[in-house]
């Protein structure tokens, strides 16, 4: 969330760049000064009354050296009575400081000046695009078939297990899914991630510390009775790692990967743009997170797109990167980028990655913080991006590569795979 040094320092400019995500935040910065302004006078009051409060205990001790009794006990009932009201002041900055959270949590992260006007997918900007995109044979199926066709998937099993949304990996389908995981490990350690095993359900402090709660939690799974959430991506459990944590600036940049399932309800997805594995409640996914600097974060989004834009390029897929105006970049993103794959079969781009760069946003909400070389304590830069999702790069590599032979396996897969063709 945006700092109260931001907003009263910036609160005009801040308007004005929020504009841009289409959000209008004239009415709710006022209200957090004007909620900062109380908590500031309560704690000015309070602040003088314990100086006071001091000074009267002090004089008690020599009034009673003194003999002066009844002047003791009336500085004794003095001080009772301002205890009492420096509790008032206590509570009412307790009440405003969760007033001013609660207020911030409503306001979006502040878009960079890297980020186009526009408001919705449309206005994006194709910043790349990249592969060869494959001649099909005739009578080329799109994955749902090719996975009934050759026994990779069964959605309707999925339905039966547990609902739509949650499909079953069967055979080479399996091992599939297992080779890819393991290729997006493997080029994530070679360029230098530390791999973690998280958990997939976190509690609501990790969820509220990287922005999915409050904003998002009409789309996460809640086991209510723990009061624990599904994670929708491996960006929430592997974040947390550094809530209320101070890291030294040597520490700095810090990288993480983590291969996890994932759960999104997506509510009201529906129609044949989420038929077979176009949209689903539960993936695998590998992520990639960054800590770092202010100084450096712009240097470490530029390293994380390369690194997913190799990963696609050794997949052999057909790709393009897009820049996402700000009607269409997340809530908590302050520079956003999308990397989409071509479908062939189903003549449409499929979303594989977002890499992000929140800036301070989320490490705000951590605590998240680093002592610089002054010893001075600053918020760090988060970053992340999917290294990449596996559903629709599965969907991709089927539909493009199917031959009257089969369908071929990409060279880079066939070590992990044991088999150069699905036939």
């Amino acid at each position: 969330m945006l700092t109260i040094k931001q907003i009263t320092e910036q609160k005009d400019e801040i308007i004005r760049k929020l504009a841009r995500k289409h959000f209008d935040a004239t009415e709710v910065l006022n209200q957090v000064i004007a909620v900062n302004d109380k908590r500031k006078s309560a704690q000015n009051q309070l602040d003088a009354n314990l100086a006071k409060l001091n000074q009267i205990s002090k004089s008690i001790g020599m009034l009673m050296k003194e003999g002066k009794k009844e002047e003791a006990e009336t500085a004794r009932l003095q001080v009772a009575g301002m205890k009492d009201a420096n509790k008032l002041l206590e509570e009412e900055m307790k009440v405003a400081e969760a007033e001013i959270v609660r207020l911030l949590c409503t306001v979006p992260n502040i878009p960079s000046d890297e980020v186009p006007d526009g408001k919705t997918a449309e206005d994006n900007v194709v910043e790349k695009e990249g592969g060869v995109m494959p001649t099909l044979c005739e009578g080329a199926l799109p994955h749902w078939d090719l996975a009934k066709k050759y026994d990779l998937i069964d959605f309707d099993l999925g339905v039966k297990i547990t609902g739509a949304g949650f499909p079953v990996y069967k055979g080479k389908g399996a091992i599939l899914q297992r080779a890819l995981i393991n290729f997006f490990l493997d080029e994530a350690r070679k360029a230098g991630y530390v791999e973690v095993m998280p958990p997939t359900v976190v509690n609501a402090a990790s969820g509220y510390g990287t922005g999915q709660l409050p904003d998002k939690e009409g789309q996460m799974y809640h086991c209510e009775l723990d009061d624990l959430y599904l994670i929708p991506t491996a960006e929430v459990p592997v974040t947390n790692i550094y809530r209320d944590v101070i890291l030294d600036q040597k520490q700095l940049p810090i990288k993480n990967c983590a291969y996890t399932q994932c759960f999104r309800r997506e509510a009201g997805s529906y129609g044949k743009d989420v038929r077979g594995l176009n949209r689903l409640h539960e993936f695998s996914k590998i992520e990639i997170v960054r800590i770092d600097t202010p100084e450096h974060s712009k240097e470490s989004h530029k390293e994380m797109l390369a690194h997913v834009e190799s990963l696609v390029q050794k997949l052999e897929l057909p790709y393009r990167i897009l820049r996402l105006c700000g009607g269409d970049m997340s809530f908590t993103a302050s520079l956003c980028f999308d990397f989409e794959v071509f479908s062939v079969a189903q003549q449409r781009w499929l979303e594989v990655s977002s890499v992000s760069n929140f800036e301070s946003y989320q490490a705000n909400r951590l605590k998240c913080r680093y002592r610089d070389d002054n010893k001075k304590i600053q918020l760090c830069h988060t970053l992340n991006g999917s290294a990449l999702a596996l559903p629709r790069i599965v969907a991709a590599l089927l539909e493009n590569n199917q031959t009257p032979e089969g369908i071929r396996i990409p060279k880079v897969l066939v070590p992990y795979t044991g088999f150069d063709l699905i036939d």
